[in-house]
């Protein structure tokens, strides 16, 4: 794996984007959620070890100790940046992968219409607003009931913030800080979304873990009703973050939806 830092030209100025790079074939762009780049780094790394693919995994500016600089405010100007870095990278057929915050970057970035992009997953993901549903606002939580909301099993991944050092727990503050900039006045949602999605035209895979309630399934239907054509994959005894709870289960889900759709066959 390389990890590059790439400067992107974009309408508001430059912007330093850090990727990490691993992997040869199929081409994944894989978005992190708002606990930052280590909760897909993981998931990157089994994709591009168990089959023939290509995952360019960027840190969104403002985590994981990278610069956000102050006009970079929002989640459409983040995906007008992935899609520049797509450009830069010279990449075709890419399979766009966002989780949570990402899954709401990835919607963005599908309305952009970039031709270099071949198919998107959304994976339990932010964004739209759903009467009756609401998205769980993580500013109000303490860790813990974020924890109890956002896995199908608690247990393994409950992090008391009092247990890990001070540069962790700065880290996780910096994240806090850089998610509530790009989550809107809204917290998490943008009341226009929804009714945007019906222009999405790429193929486009909702895949939820039954067992989120930060956003719950519901939810995760009504995002797939929004997008044409749109197919919605429930997984089970899995959560708000199924890269990390089943990896395996969303690796299966994800790699047969992509292949199903890729131009260039590998």
């Amino acid at each position: 794996m390389t990890s590059t830092v790439h400067t992107l030209d974009l309408p508001s100025g430059d912007l330093d984007v850090t990727v990490d790079d691993q992997g040869q074939g199929r081409p994944f762009l894989l978005l992190h959620g708002g606990g930052g780049p280590q909760t897909v780094a993981p998931f990157a790394g089994l994709l591009a070890a168990q089959r023939p693919a290509r995952v360019i995994t960027p840190v969104h500016p403002g985590f994981g100790g990278t610069a956000r600089p102050d006009w970079l405010t929002d989640v459409a100007t983040l995906a007008q940046a992935y899609v520049r870095l797509l450009d830069e990278l010279g990449l075709t057929d890419v399979t766009v992968v966002g989780n949570s915050i990402g899954g709401w970057i990835t919607a963005e970035l599908a309305l952009l219409d970039s031709e270099r992009v071949g198919s998107v997953v959304l994976v339990n993901a932010a964004g739209i607003k759903v009467p009756g549903h609401p998205v769980a606002d993580p500013f109000s939580l303490t860790p813990a009931e974020l924890s109890r909301l956002a896995f199908h099993d608690p247990a393994k991944f409950a992090v008391d913030p009092a247990t890990l050092p001070e540069a962790a727990r700065a880290v996780m503050a910096a994240h806090r800080a850089a998610l509530q900039v790009y989550s809107g006045p809204y917290v998490m949602e943008d009341p226009t979304l929804r009714e945007r999605l019906a222009k999405v035209t790429h193929p486009a895979l909702v895949a939820w873990g039954e067992s989120d309630e930060v956003v719950d399934a519901e939810y995760g239907r009504a995002y797939a009703a929004a997008i044409p054509e749109a197919r919605f994959e429930l997984l089970p005894a899995t959560g708000h973050m199924p890269q990390l709870e089943t990896p395996e289960q969303l690796l299966a889900a994800l790699w047969d939806f992509a292949d199903s759709h890729a131009t260039n066959r590998r």
